[in-house]
């Protein structure tokens, strides 16, 4: 059922970078603010040279009106190919959903040069790295969430943000300034948040959909509200 909660802005915004990083609104290839996952990384590209094995970037248009924040790159997803979703399972039933509710045009063949486009619409994660077994360390997240920021600013018309698991509402909210009490996760559940909103849905993942946690119907209809208030 969706729930719509009340947001108050809370004056403890996410932290700067450490001290000494440099401001980017990108990590850059070769960015070292986690160790462990750098070291995952590295090891990535030695057993697998010709894939991406890089922070991840965005992927759509900075113009448009809809960001979806998962939670990182996939091993042999993202972090193959270089584009958010692309190439593993929650991609699958990612850019299928996309669209057909009008977020995407194009064909998706789960490699980069699909020519696929996004329309109004872009994709993130709240960890720009993959992480080994799919799990970033609370301290990662925080690490990196200035990265989400910025993509959330760097968004001029961002009305809706469709966060992918509780740890993408988690950061997502930080990101936001907004109390984690007053925006509880919940799939289905709208959060208003100024002149955006933020919407809830259960991760993608193929663990998600094979124990039905997650259902395509369930997914869809998430996309389903998010079109209609857009089109309102």
């Amino acid at each position: 059922m969706t729930t719509i909660s009340r947001i108050e802005n809370d004056p403890a915004r996410t932290p700067p970078p450490p001290s000494g990083a440099p401001l980017r609104t990108e990590p850059d290839r070769d960015c070292p603010l986690c160790p462990r996952l750098a070291g995952f990384r590295e090891a990535a590209r030695a057993r697998e040279p010709e894939w991406f094995n890089a922070p991840v970037p965005p992927f759509g248009d900075p113009g448009g009106r809809l960001l979806i924040v998962g939670l990182a790159p996939g091993l042999q997803g993202a972090n193959r190919t270089g584009r958010p979703f692309t190439g593993d399972f929650a991609g699958d039933l990612l850019y299928a959903t996309l669209l057909e509710y009008g977020f995407a045009k194009g064909k998706y063949l789960a490699r980069p040069d699909d020519g696929l486009t996004l329309v109004d619409c872009r994709i993130g994660n709240a960890v720009h790295c993959v992480p080994p077994q799919n799990k970033p360390l609370p301290a990662e997240i925080n690490t990196c969430r200035p990265f989400l920021v910025a993509t959330i600013e760097g968004m001029p018309r961002l009305r809706a943000i469709v966060a992918l698991g509780r740890i993408a509402h988690d950061s997502t909210l930080k990101a936001l300034g907004i109390r984690g009490a007053a925006a509880p996760f919940g799939h289905g559940a709208i959060h208003p948040a100024g002149t955006r909103k933020l919407y809830d849905s259960y991760h993608c993942s193929r663990y998600n959909t094979n124990t039905r946690v997650l259902t395509p119907e369930m997914f869809r209809n998430v996309f389903a509200k998010v079109r209609a208030d857009l089109d309102t």
